[in-house]
């Protein structure tokens, strides 16, 4: 087989910008694109405001909102970690297939239509929508602004400057693999990983059939699959790594956008195998995908009440003071920050181990598989003799308000309620009108909140055709799910492909893994038990309580096309919509840029100490800066913030660390009069090199001159300072 991969950069702002590098997904803020010309870099207007759930620019206000909790006091302010775009590419000579793992909360139908439109014009027919499949990691820390439902819109609108920057970063991943596409092997490896996963809807997944429970040791899938790429000569080019776990150890409060746990993973693995390059440089991709994690958190300490210290209700996931915005869980580590680094170092550890003792070859043919499914009106065949006439039309429960115990909603809503409440329902009919009684019935015992399926001003408010899509590589098969399956949901659908796929004797020993978040999001995917409990994840299965089993019936029906040689054969279905009219964008243009009297852009408002001393324990650099409240170019190469250290050899200065690197945090605080500040962050590791050491920053402000826009560079650095083993230093 010919494998290659690799990630690619371009500045994703406004919604998750992708920062165009040779492999990099860069996340800043807002991006305000500029006119320029073809091979002009982008220019990046970031600024945040603590407004419903955006982030905002100054010039001119740009608001974008953060994709993941929904909460509307969770506005950007600062990066973290770069995302980025992971692109792997299989061929046997006579199929290909494409697997991109993002950085992102979720593949959004959008956004996978306009990466297929974009690898249309370049390469024909050769990447489409059957062998190309989009995966999210499911961070909950980077932006919106690339839905083209209503529902997903509302917290900012689509914005073509979000969009564009993503499908751009997915766009270079694949250009990167495609053009370093060479002869190579692939090995898999299997095993498993306690101790950085819980199930948070545990009363729900004891509804599943106590016999089909037995069957299992755990409560969730502490499975870790591993595909090894090498070259001919056994060089390791790169690894996709599958683990089911929410993306959320950075919680609700956090204001910076970050890659978290999984991309903490991919960031340790791959800083291990390209020893001394920065982050995106080196020949090496780790792409850590997500799964079946509908019901699985990083947060293993469980819930408690955080102002009292006591458990929470075990039904209802709430508090007696503060219901359940009160009931939170915690991660293994003391912050947030702590608790990314000890799961992603989990799940990095695992897989470099699966890796390194990963022998068994994969061997045998490419195949792919996909339709396109009208969901709404999906017939199901419960037994040999029963069938249900159809799913439902979308729509979302009362506990889909509840939020979950990694991030509670703020209204009086409770996990697992199967009665309506008179008030909340009453603003309902008032506002968007009543579910209709054939909706009512056919989600059942779900009291709906919002009948989506039902509303389509001035858009349809969710999909109605989604992807189902399946690419096997040897004795893997990769299931595309549009979705977050909860732990039960995904290994009956393992179980029925892989009794579909060696039914005809032709493919033995299958490996079946689920990839998280594809090609369209749908939100959950409960089992019909689950479902009955009516948490957040059952609340959140949009289609009604039969959706697990019109999947099942899809993808085995795609299962067993590969299985018979018989794909040419399934029909296409139902494309799904391309809106151009009626998308809204509540994000008002970018204007300018103001700083003080007798300051300039980039001035240093507080200077760093003269010398910090390392003896092992991380110490931590701060350096204020004037920054511009508008533009940041994050093109090419491009970082906001460097920290260089000072080579004696050579007399120049060398870049150690970027604003990618996981030792550096670039917060930034809006001020009045569109002013704004920023201050750098660096957490010097016990490995910094004792010397001299400075930090830069970088970034462009945006002026009117007459009419016209006109941005311009400037940076700011810091005095320079020493690190060293003594406060006595000379």
């Amino acid at each position: 087989m010919c494998t290659e991969l690799c990630k690619s950069l371009e500045p994703q702002l406004s919604s998750l910008c992708f920062a165009s590098t040779e492999a990099d997904l860069v996340v800043i803020f807002k991006v305000l694109l500029s006119n320029s010309s073809p091979g002009s870099c982008r220019w990046v207007t970031a600024v945040l405001w603590s407004s419903s759930s955006e982030l905002q620019r100054t010039a001119g206000e740009v608001t974008v909102s953060q994709m993941g909790y929904a909460n509307p006091q969770q506005t950007a302010a600062g990066i973290h970690t770069r995302l980025y775009s992971r692109a792997f590419i299989v061929d046997d000579g006579k199929r290909r297939v494409v697997f991109v793992t993002a950085d992102i909360g979720m593949v959004s139908q959008r956004l996978r239509l306009e990466v297929l439109q974009a690898l249309q014009v370049k390469y024909g027919d050769l990447y489409r929508q059957d062998n190309v499949v989009l995966s999210g990691t499911h961070t909950h820390c980077g932006l919106g602004g690339y839905f083209q439902y209503t529902l997903f819109m509302i917290t900012g609108g689509y914005m073509k400057a979000a969009i564009e920057p993503l499908v751009n970063g997915i766009v270079k991943s694949i250009d990167i693999a495609h053009n370093n596409m060479k002869p190579g092997r692939v090995y898999r490896n299997r095993g498993e990983l306690d101790d950085s996963s819980l199930n948070r809807s545990p009363h729900s997944y004891l509804n599943n059939p106590e016999e089909e429970r037995r069957r299992y040791k755990w409560n969730t899938d502490k499975q870790v699959l591993v595909l090894k790429f090498t070259d001919q000569d056994g060089d390791g080019i790169g690894m996709i790594s599958w683990f089911a776990v929410h993306a959320v150890s950075m919680n609700y409060t956090n204001r910076m956008v970050s890659s978290d746990n999984m991309g903490y993973a991919s960031y340790l693995l791959e800083q291990d195998k390209n020893p001394g390059g920065l982050p995106g440089q080196g020949s090496f991709v780790a792409g850590f995908s997500s799964s079946n994690l509908g019901d699985v958190t990083p947060n293993t300490r469980g819930p408690y009440c955080v102002n009292t210290g006591l458990p929470c209700d075990y039904l209802n996931s709430s508090c007696p003071i503060g219901g359940t915005t009160m009931c939170l869980a915690s991660g293994p580590g003391e912050d947030m920050f702590e608790s990314t680094r000890i799961i992603g170092h989990n799940v990095y550890l695992k897989a470099k181990e699966l890796y390194a003792n990963a022998v068994e070859e994969v061997t045998g043919f490419i195949h792919h598989a996909h339709q396109w499914v009208n969901m709404t009106d999906v017939t199901v065949q419960i037994n040999e003799t029963h069938t249900v006439s159809t799913t439902c039309k979308p729509a979302l429960g009362h506990s889909f308000a509840a939020g979950t115990t990694d991030g509670g909603g703020g209204l009086n809503f409770t996990q697992g309620a199967v009665e309506g409440d008179p008030f909340w329902d009453g603003i309902r009919d008032a506002l968007l009108g009543p579910p209709s009684n054939q909706t009512k019935e056919c989600h059942h015992p779900k009291p709906i909140l919002f009948s989506t399926g039902e509303m389509n001003w001035p858009l349809p408010w969710h999909p109605q055709i989604v992807d189902v899509q399946m690419i096997t590589i040897g004795s893997v098969a990769v299931v595309a799910v549009p979705g977050e399956m909860t732990t039960m949901s995904g290994r009956r659908l393992r179980e029925a492909i892989k009794g579909e796929l060696e039914s005809e004797g032709t493919l033995k020993d299958m490996e079946v893994v689920i990839a998280g978040l594809s090609n369209v999001y749908t939100h959950y995917i409960t089992t019909y038990e689950e479902y009955q409990v009516q948490r957040y994840e059952g609340a959140s299965t949009i289609y009604g309580p039969h959706t697990l089993s019109a999947y099942l019936q899809k993808y085995r029906g795609l299962a067993r096309a590969i299985a018979q040689d018989r794909v040419s054969e399934l029909p296409a279905g139902p494309q799904p919509p391309f809106f151009t009219e009626n998308l809204f964008n509540f994000v008002p243009l970018a204007l300018f840029d103001r700083k003080p009297e007798n300051m300039s852009f980039g001035d240093v408002l507080e200077q760093v100490y003269p010398v910090y001393r390392q003896v092992g324990n991380t110490l931590t650099v701060f350096l204020r800066v004037h920054a511009d409240d508008a533009a940041l170019c994050a093109c090419e190469d491009k970082t906001f913030v460097t920290v260089e250290i000072f080579d004696n050899r050579t007399e120049t200065w060398e870049v150690v660390h970027n604003d990618a690197s996981w030792e550096t945090r670039f917060h930034w605080l809006k001020g009045s009069n569109r002013e704004s500040n920023a201050t750098v962050e660096w957490q010097i590791p016990p490995t910094a090199s004792a010397g001299s050491y400075r930090i830069k920053h970088f970034g462009h402000y945006k002026e009117l001159k007459g009419l016209q826009p006109v941005i311009t560079p400037y940076e700011g650095s810091s005095d320079v300072f020493a690190v060293t083993a003594s406060f006595y230093y000379e």
